[in-house]
């Protein structure tokens, strides 16, 4: 069940405590007077507490955030937090960012809410948004009809397998990027700007791959061709001898045409390869895959709650709470969601 988050009939809204802790903070004039509940201390991944990177090269544009008010009285606001049982850590990480508590929750339950907004970090629907045979459904469309009828009244997600899922939904959606996160925790790494290039996986993920490289310091672009004649056939388009290759997918499953890919990249050169990815469905044997040796380093984000042991060292965990966090208080507070890092990265 995704995250949650609902709107009552009065009051005006909370504070946000722990907004200090945002990647995009940014100072404001006058006091704030602070009555939210505190909220303990997040726990850590990988022995690194849950943050987005911030590098002194930031790639983020800065945004305007939206205007605190105080609040008089204990729990006076509009905004409540639920989580599912989908995700409950990514959920108290978003909460703890709008400096809220996560409300209490029976699943079973019927409440009275205002509006309703639905957040799906991974909305692994989106992957069955077409047929391709005959009398084969089409997931994502019955699975926004679901989540319409059952009473939401907003979408939130984050990165689509395809952009068009938007449109299979008949309430407003609204779709952001975990790519922001990944690529201010590259900025932070010492690689020099000439060294890099970017490369997609398929033929399929160039367009992500394109905006990817044009955030990354305007890197080259380079593409993985794999075509099937009797047996597939691999080959590259772009040059990446010497390079530092950076490989962008929205997902990886059984990373098994990203480790391929990689293997390609070796054997053209390349000196070191990332892999970097929103979503970590990690589907066996993607672990063994991508600990082979292959990945200097695995880059994901936690859209999707990842098992203690699907971890291994070249593993790096960002956190999109804050991107989702904010995200959440825009629509809320009716602000525009329209802009960098919180929509488009050039893409639809």
């Amino acid at each position: 069940m995704p995250l949650s988050y609902s709107a009552a009939a009065a009051a005006p809204p909370c504070p946000l405590a722990a907004r200090s802790r945002s990647l995009l903070h940014r100072p404001r004039p006058g006091p704030v007077v602070v009555r939210c509940k505190k909220i303990d201390q997040l726990r850590a991944v990988n022995g690194i507490p849950p943050y987005a990177p911030v590098s002194n090269r930031s790639l983020l544009t800065p945004v305007t955030l939206p205007i605190i008010r105080d609040a008089n009285v204990k729990n006076d606001t509009r905004l409540r937090i639920f989580s599912g049982t989908a995700n409950p850590s990514l959920s108290q990480e978003i909460a703890s960012y709008l400096g809220l508590e996560l409300g209490k929750i029976n699943i079973k339950r019927r409440a009275s809410a205002k509006n309703i907004t639905a957040v799906i970090p991974y909305f692994g629907y989106a992957r069955a948004d077409r047929k391709s045979q005959g009398r084969e459904s089409i997931a994502a469309k019955l699975v926004a009809n679901m989540i319409t009828e059952a009473g939401a009244n907003r979408v939130l997600v984050c990165d689509l397998h395809s952009s068009q899922a938007m449109g299979y939904f008949d309430i407003p959606v609204d779709h952001v990027y975990g790519q922001p996160v990944i690529l201010d925790y590259l900025a932070s790494k010492t690689i020099c700007s000439n060294d890099l290039v970017v490369v997609s996986p398929d033929v399929g993920g160039v367009a992500r791959a394109r905006a990817f490289a044009k955030k990354l310091s305007d890197a080259p672009l380079a593409i993985v061709d794999k075509r099937r004649h009797g047996h597939n056939v691999m080959n590259l388009i772009g040059d990446v001898r010497g390079k530092v290759a950076v490989m962008m997918d929205d997902m990886i499953d059984t990373a098994g045409t990203i480790a391929k890919g990689a293997e390609l990249l070796h054997q053209e050169g390349a000196r070191e390869v990332y892999a970097c990815c929103t979503h970590a469905v990690f589907s066996p044997p993607a672990i063994e895959r991508l600990s082979s040796g292959l990945f200097q380093e695995v880059i994901i984000t936690n859209t999707i709650p990842l098992k203690e042991d699907k971890s291994f060292p070249q593993l790096t965990i960002l956190s999109v709470a804050n991107l989702l966090g904010e995200t959440i208080w825009r629509v809320h507070d009716d602000c525009s969601v329209g802009h960098e890092p919180y929509s488009s990265l050039d893409i639809d």
